[in-house]
């Protein structure tokens, strides 16, 4: 025990049972009503407490499910279908998944060349960097329905914008980390740089973008998850028959929280393995570079 909770392993472990049954407490206190209602109807009294919590927590549309019935739903649709069916669990999220990746990619090329341009020249600096951090503050909803509504009366519909508005939330969190990490290099190391009479390119490429590879993998894990945000959030304006963003609107329509539920810990999965992935591939990279001990 003491070798387990002296790790990661242990905490993770305790918290997630605390929110296992948090949230069955939970489901358990908002179901409780309508069973008593549904008990009240066909003239049930003195109904077993042990019979109204185990009925409460298997009810087939609760206010909110418990997570018995989120796992056994997200089994069903991800196991027990084929990734064809359109029923499949994965096979949404790998539409979500197409339109975050492609999203996370154009951000993440703009974000570092707007941090490359902010930070050679003032001009730039103080014209675009104070746009760059005001623009996450416009609520993502407007955004969505404006870019749909522009590229639509454009011709332009599908993956791209979806993609642009991932594009939105996640350019910002590259740039801002990007400006600081090219801007981090201690003075004394520049000034050597300038004695040495070496050229600009040679100071980003040998100088400020090595010091910057850190900043950028940590802003591209904010910006990786941003991403699915957007992505999901530009698949409910347009009545996406397909994706993550779909399984939540339908699920709304009809009451199935259930089918809500299940969409939504996919998405947070999906989101904690891209996190993980830009956390791997930033480890391999550091290390490759000599920077390991940086790293950690």
């Amino acid at each position: 025990m003491t070798r387990l909770f002296s790790g990661r392993t242990g905490p993770v472990l305790v918290v997630v049972l605390a929110i296992i049954a948090i949230w069955y407490a939970a489901a358990v206190h908002l179901n409780a009503p309508f069973q008593r209602d549904t008990y009240a109807r066909a003239k049930l009294a003195d109904v077993p407490v042990s019979q109204l919590i185990s009925d409460t927590l298997n009810q087939e549309r609760p206010v909110l499910p418990a997570p018995h019935q989120v796992a056994e739903e997200i089994w069903k649709t991800t196991v027990l279908k084929k990734i064809t069916s359109k029923r499949s669990l994965v096979y949404h999220a790998g539409i979500t998944l197409s339109s975050t990746m492609l999203g996370f990619i154009i951000g993440t090329v703009l974000g570092i060349l707007l941090a490359v341009g902010i930070v050679h020249s003032r001009v730039l600096d103080k014209s675009l960097m104070p746009w760059v951090i005001s623009s996450q503050t416009i609520p993502i909803l407007a955004i969505a329905l404006m870019i749909i509504v522009v590229l639509n009366a454009v011709g332009i519909s599908g993956l791209l914008p979806k993609a642009f508005i991932s594009t939105y939330l996640s350019f910002s969190p590259v740039t801002v980390g990007m400006v600081k990490g090219l801007r981090s290099p201690e003075i004394l190391h520049l000034d050597l740089m300038r004695t040495y009479n070496i050229s600009k390119n040679q100071v980003f490429w040998k100088l400020r973008f090595p010091y910057a590879v850190p900043y950028l993998f940590t802003s591209m894990k904010v910006a990786v998850a941003a991403s699915l945000v957007g992505a999901i959030v530009g698949e409910l304006p347009t009545g996406a028959v397909a994706g993550l963003g779909e399984r939540l609107l339908s699920g709304s329509y009809y009451g199935q929280t259930v089918q809500i539920w299940s969409a939504l810990i996919a998405a947070s999965v999906m989101a904690a393995v891209l996190v993980a992935l830009v956390g791997l591939v930033n480890g391999v990279v550091l290390k490759r570079m000599g920077m390991a001990r940086r790293a950690r």
